[in-house]
């Protein structure tokens, strides 16, 4: 990409981009190579993301495609594993130019597994219905991306193009005039800032708000909070999937083992699922069984430990009929990162199940964006994890968080090249929510009290008051704010099922301890952690407060008791519930 494609890309502007996984390593160097000026921001290394994580691959389809595949297919795919809550127009965009931000990664010197032919090596994973999947390494496509990208991040630094900044926790955005000119961000030990002229967030997810997750230590939900706290408008947070298969162990004391994701590959190549009694369950759940959307097969799993009476147990993943079915020697070749990781553990998975359980994984929901990364703050742009396109949907279509993260990354990048210097409010297509500046020592009332939350249909725009949301309950807190209990609260009572008496209970202990924490304002300690925490606890109302208004069963989303509760309409999968803060402004 060069600059001479987008029109007034030739003033020089700066860029802040916060997040080092695809979205933003991505994002940066196209800025940067388009002459813009680009400071790239991690809150660790550069390698603490979802992406060095990612197993299963990136989806695409190619100039040389599967035989009988298409875009069209694809865009099929991605709608119908999103339960009819996609934004068509979104999904059309990600698959149908997947293929130019493939070339993307392999200029910046991302190289993909090849097959017998000398072609790319294309995968099938669960929901798609052609072999479409990009993997690198085996089972290690998101490290091998990664590296691939902050090897060129950083060749482009030493060569005075980008700058990057590890070990930066942004801890707010800073605004004038309703405007995003900056952020602020702790750095060994000390506050800093810098200006620009848009600030770029890829911060990923928040899986830490739940025992079980795929996901790395960085994941608290930073960036989503630092938009809800600018004023971001954010849409389907109820919508948390889960990965059906993370390898679980026992518990060393009071210290939580960290899981290890078993990527849908390996079902995709034929592994099944059984309980402890050796008996194959998923064909009485799903027709398509282990091979069904990964929301069907993580409540599937739920369903059924349930029924078994063990509610916090496992089930099996029995990938012995792979290595039977493909020769000696085909998992560890095929899949060598989770053979490693399985024998540290003690497990030779040629010749025993692995014990899996949900683990949380993927957020659909988050900052809404239009198809240009565009917040409804002007100055702020979105991708990847943490912003809300509409192409997840209710349930993400597997091997789609990477594609989303380069194509959707790339656009909000020739969107800021595109637009004049000191833009205004030309730079967002959203409509503008109240903006306000946030300063340690300021604060709002609680999130239930100072948000509005309105159903929307996703393709028309049109708003209807929501449902009032309950207001907590100070005999419902459990024990005193931790990471620890936060996340036992919201994997019992908003995790893989859910009702509106276990939603009820988590909104009064997640609004008592806010009333402690305080996790609407910009905290002015200097802890890291303490920073982490109030994200993490905000994250979790808004998740709560969403999961509250709708009351129907949809993708990711499943409440026992849908249609049970009094009130209770019937939703259509289109409606999309928007959450954004008010403007009313308490000073202490």
């Amino acid at each position: 990409m060069t600059a001479e494609r987008f029109p007034g890309a030739s003033a020089r502007r700066r860029l802040v981009v916060v997040g080092s996984g695809i979205a933003g390593l991505y994002s940066a160097l196209l800025a940067a190579e388009a002459g813009q000026d680009v400071i790239l921001l991690s809150k660790g290394a550069l390698a603490d993301s979802n992406t060095f994580l990612a197993q299963g691959g990136i989806s695409a389809v190619l100039d040389a495609p599967a035989p009988g595949d298409t875009v069209a297919a694809h865009i099929a795919d991605t709608l119908k594993a999103g339960g009819g809550h996609c934004n068509p127009e979104a999904v059309r965009v990600l698959c149908s130019e997947a293929r130019q931000d493939i070339l993307g990664l392999e200029r910046f010197g991302v190289r993909f597994d090849v097959g017998p032919d000398g072609g790319p090596a294309l995968g099938l994973e669960a929901a798609h219905s052609a072999p479409r999947i990009l993997h690198a390494g085996g089972d290690a496509t998101g490290a091998g991306i990664a590296k691939a990208l902050i090897l060129a991040a950083l060749d482009a630094q030493e060569a005075g193009k980008l700058k990057v900044v590890g070990h930066a926790q942004v801890t707010s955005l800073i605004q004038s005039e309703g405007r995003v000119t900056g952020v602020e961000f702790l750095r060994g030990g000390r506050m800093e800032s810098i200006d620009a002229d848009a600030v770029l967030l890829a911060t990923g997810g928040a899986g830490r708000l739940f025992s079980q997750t795929t996901n790395p230590s960085v994941a608290t939900a930073d960036g989503l909070a630092l938009a809800w706290r600018a004023g971001a408008e954010l849409a389907d947070l109820e919508f948390f999937q889960f990965h059906p298969t993370s390898m679980v162990l026992a518990a060393a004391g009071d210290t939580e083992p960290e899981p290890l994701l078993v990527s849908e590959a390996v079902r995709g190549e034929g592994a099944i699922l059984v309980d402890a009694t050796g008996e194959r369950f998923m064909p009485a759940y799903h027709p398509d069984a282990e091979l069904a959307p990964r929301d069907v097969v993580s409540r599937s799993i739920a369903l059924h430990l349930a029924s078994l009476g063990d509610p916090s147990g496992h089930v099996f993943l029995d990938a012995r009929v792979v290595e039977t079915a493909k020769g000696p020697g085909y998992l560890e070749k095929r899949f060598p990162t989770i053979s490693a990781r399985t024998r540290e553990a003690g497990i030779d998975w040629t010749r025993e199940p692995v014990p899996v359980a949900p683990a949380a994984h993927y957020w659909m929901g988050g900052v809404v964006t239009d198809l240009h990364g565009r917040t409804s703050v002007p100055g702020l742009l979105a991708a990847g994890e943490v912003a809300c396109t509409g192409v997840q949907g209710a349930n993400r279509l597997a091997s789609n968080s990477l594609l989303e993260g380069l194509v959707f990354g790339r656009r909000a990048v020739e969107r800021f090249l595109g637009t004049p210097p000191n833009g205004g409010r030309t730079d967002s297509l959203v409509p503008s929510a109240p903006a306000l500046r946030s300063h340690a020592g300021e604060r709002l009332a609680s999130p239930a009290a100072s948000m509005d939350l309105h159903a929307t249909t996703a393709l028309s725009g049109a708003s209807e008051p929501a449902e009032a949301l309950t207001a907590w309950q100070p005999e419902l807190v459990p024990e005193p704010f931790s990471r620890a209990a936060l996340r036992r609260l919201m994997t019992a009572n908003a995790g893989v099922l859910r009702s509106g008496e276990l939603l009820r209970e988590a909104a009064g202990a997640l609004g008592a301890w806010a009333d402690v924490v305080r996790p609407e304002s910009v905290s002015a300690s200097l802890d890291p952690h303490r920073h982490e925490d109030a994200n993490l606890l905000l994250a979790a109302q808004l998740l709560v407060q969403a999961a509250q208004a709708r009351r129907g069963s949809l993708g990711a989303h499943h409440r026992n008791d849908a249609g049970q509760e009094p009130g209770t309409t019937t939703e259509s999968t289109q409606q999309r519930y928007t959450i954004r803060r008010k403007a009313s402004l308490v000073n202490d």
